[in-house]
């Protein structure tokens, strides 16, 4: 199978307005308009293998286009907990710089032209010192980030390895923040945005019901 080409694959792929539509293609049939219920765009190539199978053990294309758009992902990955058309608020487990980088990219496609905010937790002073760098790099490809203090999990301190290393290098002109986890709520009631993201593996997720509740109020 592949995205564009082989016995299976997809065509007239639609990114935007939150949603991820394309058209089905087997040797023998063909299920237009299939939506993602989950619309990443790595997801395409995941139903289309997905699909491949269902269709060869038998499904129709009625059970196909209700399975893939009912289908909610995996736990605490590119999880919606608001999805109006004024606002939208995604979850994400994501905590390596690729990782982040690739949730950014799928954001930025769905929602292009709407004003994106990610509020991320960092995980672990290690990886933090590490790749410090490369967080910034991913990170700044937003307009505006918040930056929690650093989930410490399973070890202790490093001395100078902080959220401020990530703060310090991201790209000029960013509007960028600074904020311990028991204040950060404060930046979600500002709403000064469309779309908001929170990143993280660390407990930035046991925050996902109030942030709803303050975005639906």
């Amino acid at each position: 199978y592949s995205r564009h080409e082989g016995d299976f694959h997809a065509e007239n792929i639609c990114i935007g307005d939150g949603e991820i539509i394309f058209d089905f293609v087997a040797p023998d049939t063909r299920i237009d308009n299939i939506q993602l219920g989950v619309p990443v765009s790595v997801n395409i190539d995941n139903g289309i293998a997905a699909m491949a199978l269902a269709q060869i053990a038998g499904a129709t294309a009625g059970e196909i286009r209700n399975a893939m758009l009912s289908f909610g992902g995996v736990d605490r990955r590119f999880d919606f907990h608001v999805r109006r058309d004024d606002m939208v608020y995604i979850s994400d487990y994501a905590h390596h710089p690729e990782e982040i980088r690739q949730s950014i990219l799928s954001i930025k496609q769905l929602y292009n032209n709407r004003r994106i905010k990610a509020i991320f937790q960092p995980h672990l002073y290690s990886r933090t010192h590490d790749f410090y760098k490369e967080f910034a790099d991913a990170l700044s490809l937003l307009d505006d980030v918040v930056l929690l203090d650093i989930y410490p999990a399973r070890e202790e301190p490093i001395p100078g390895a902080t959220s401020k290393l990530i703060y310090d290098n991201l790209r000029p002109g960013i509007r960028k923040t600074m904020c311990h986890k028991q204040d950060f709520l404060d930046c979600v009631k500002e709403k000064d945005f469309d779309v908001l993201v929170t990143l993280g593996a660390g407990d930035i997720e046991n925050y996902a019901k109030e942030i709803t509740d303050i975005l639906n109020n």
